[in-house]
C-alpha cells in the first residue's frame, strides 16, 4: 500500500443553525496563511540561532523541523547519528532485560504511551515475548504521585526475580514526581542487582537535559548511553525526539516511519495553501466554531480503544499551549462507542457549547471477527451473523454522526488510513502545527507553561517547611 496522508472532513460543521458556511472558511484563508508564514519564520529564526523579541520569548519552535534533520543526520552518517545510536541503545537494553520502566510526566511521559497503546498488542505486557518480538515489558511510572500503585510495581518486580532496567526521562532532572519515583526504583535496582551493583549503569538510560540535576546524576552513575532531550523542544512537543523514539524503539517500533511520517506532514504544511491544507483547515474550523458559535469545548472523539492515549497527548498539548491570558478551548477526550453510553447524551442533548472531531481509523490493524451464527439465538444476532466487528464500528459512526446532524450538532472527521508508525508520525505533527498555527492566529504565544510552574513552586516549598 502506497503512503497516503491523513485526511480532514469539516463537512459536519456546515450545518443550517449552529455550524459555519465553506464561504466563512474561505473568508479566513488569509489570516491562515498569515500565521502559517509565522509559523514558517518562527522554526527558520530558530534554526539560525537568532533571539527571539520579548513576545515571541520563549520560541521552542525546534520541534518543526526535527524529523526532517533527524532523518538528513540518519541518512549522511549513519551509525554515528542520534537516531542510530537511540535504537542500538534500545536493542541493547531490550536484550539484557525482561522489563523496563519508562519515568516521565507529561511530555515526558503522553507521547510514549500513545506509542504503545497505538502499534502494539493491545495486551503487550501480558503476551509471551515472541508476540512482542522479543522486546521487554514497558510500565509507566513517574507520572503521578501514587503511592499504592508505585508499591505494586515495586513487589511486581521484585517478585519475578529477573532483570529489569529504567529509562529515565526529564530535561531538568528536577520534576518531583518523576526524581522520587527514580530514586525509589534505582535503590530497588541497585539492591536486585547485588554483587553487580557496580553495573548499574548498563540498566540505566537517561534522556534529559545537557546540564541539571538528571544530567550529573547520569554522571555519576557513568551511564556511557545518555540521550538528549533537545533545546528548542518544549516537553508537549518533543514527542518525535528522544523523548518518545527511546521507549518507540524499546517496544520495536519503526522509528524512522515515524519521522517519515512527520516529515511527509511538514511537507503538505509547506507547500500547500488554505484550500488544501489540512493543518489550516482544521485550525480554520476550530477557530471559527469557538469565535462565532462559542464551541469552547474540543472533543476528540476517539473510534476504538488504541487512540485514547493519542487523545490524552493531544490534551496536554492543547491545554498547556494555548490556555493562557483567560482563552483557550479545553480539550476532551473520549472514547467510542464506549462512552456514547455516557458522555453521549450531554453531547446530543446538552449545551451547545462542543465541537466533535471524530478520530476515525479507515482500515483495522488486524483480520475482521464476525458476529457469526449461534443455535442460541435469544439474543437475535443471526441476522448479523455475516456483519463483522469493523462494520458495527463504521454504522456506529455513521449513525452517530447522522444523530448529531439532525440534532444541528457541528461535527468533523479526520481519517488515519491506518492505524501504523508512519500515520501515527503524521498525526502527532498536525496537532503540533495546528496548535502553533492557532496561537499565532490568535494572538497566545504557544509556547512556555507558566501556569503549569506555580503548582510545583507550591508543592516544593510546602514539603521543605
Amino acid at each position: 500500500m502506497a503512503d497516503q496522508l491523513i485526511s480532514y472532513d469539516p463537512s459536519g460543521v456546515f450545518l443550517p443553525e449552529h455550524g459555519i458556511t465553506p464561504e466563512q472558511l474561505a473568508d479566513l484563508a488569509g489570516h491562515l496563511d498569515e500565521a502559517r508564514d509565522e509559523v514558517l519564520a518562527d522554526a527558520q529564526l530558530w534554526a539560525d540561532g537568532v533571539e527571539p523579541s520579548a513576545e515571541k520569548n520563549p520560541l521552542d519552535a525546534g520541534f518543526h523541523e526535527l524529523p526532517d534533520r533527524l532523518l538528513g543526520d540518519f541518512r549522511s552518517h549513519g551509525a554515528k547519528s542520534e537516531l542510530a545510536r537511540i535504537k542500538a541503545a534500545a536493542d541493547r537494553l531490550s536484550a539484557e532485560t525482561q522489563s523496563v520502566v519508562v519515568l516521565g510526566i507529561g511530555g515526558s511521559y503522553m507521547g510514549a504511551r500513545a506509542l504503545l497503546e497505538a502499534c502494539c498488542h493491545q495486551y503487550y505486557n501480558e503476551v509471551e515475548p515472541a508476540m512482542r518480538r522479543g522486546r521487554p515489558r514497558i510500565y509507566f511510572e513517574g507520572n503521578n504521585v501514587d503511592n499504592d500503585a508505585l508499591l505494586d510495581l515495586q513487589r511486581l518486580l521484585q517478585s519475578r526475580g529477573d532483570q529489569w532496567g529504567l529509562v529515565c526521562i526529564s530535561k531538568s532532572g528536577g520534576t518531583l514526581e518523576t526524581a522520587a519515583a527514580f530514586r525509589i526504583l534505582l535503590h530497588d535496582l541497585t539492591a536486585s542487582l547485588g554483587k553487580d551493583a557496580g553495573d548499574i549503569a548498563k540498566y540505566v538510560i537517561p534522556v534529559t537535559g545537557t546540564s541539571g540535576k538528571l544530567f550529573e546524576l547520569s554522571k555519576a552513575l557513568g551511564c556511557k548511553e545518555v540521550f538528549e532531550v533537545p533545546d528548542g523542544v518544549g516537553g508537549r512537543f518533543s514527542v518525535l525526539s528522544a523523548v518518545g523514539l527511546m521507549p518507540a524503539a524499546l517496544l520495536g517500533l519503526d522509528v524512522e516511519r515515524l519521522l517519515m511520517g512527520a516529515a511527509a506532514m511538514n511537507e503538505h504544511f509547506r507547500n500547500n495553501g488554505p484550500a488544501t491544507n489540512i493543518v489550516l483547515q482544521y485550525v480554520g474550523v476550530c477557530h471559527l466554531m469557538e469565535e462565532l458559535r462559542g464551541c469552547y469545548t474540543r472533543i476528540l472523539s476517539t473510534w476504538g480503544k488504541r487512540l485514547e492515549a493519542a487523545g490524552l497527548w493531544y490534551d496536554q498539548l492543547l491545554a498547556e499551549s494555548l490556555g493562557k491570558h483567560e482563552v483557550g478551548a479545553l480539550p476532551l477526550t473520549v472514547v467510542n462507542t464506549r462512552d456514547l453510553h455516557s458522555r453521549g447524551q450531554q453531547h446530543q442533548e446538552g449545551a451547545r457549547d462542543k465541537l466533535i472531531t471524530n478520530l476515525i481509523v479507515d482500515t483495522p490493524s488486524r483480520g475482521a471477527i464476525k458476529i457469526g451464527s449461534s443455535d442460541r439465538n435469544q439474543d437475535g444476532l443471526n441476522e448479523l451473523a455475516e456483519k463483522s466487528i469493523p462494520q458495527v464500528l463504521a454504522a456506529a459512526i455513521e449513525g452517530t454522526n447522522q444523530a448529531y446532524r439532525e440534532a444541528n450538532r457541528p461535527t468533523a472527521d479526520i481519517h488515519l488510513p491506518q492505524l501504523d508508525e508512519y500515520t501515527l508520525g503524521q498525526f502527532f505533527q498536525f496537532m503540533m502545527l495546528a496548535t502553533v498555527v492557532e496561537g499565532r492566529l490568535i494572538g497566545i504565544n504557544p509556547y512556555g507553561q507558566p501556569g503549569v510552574e506555580a503548582y510545583k513552586k507550591n508543592m516544593n516549598a510546602i514539603l521543605r517547611k
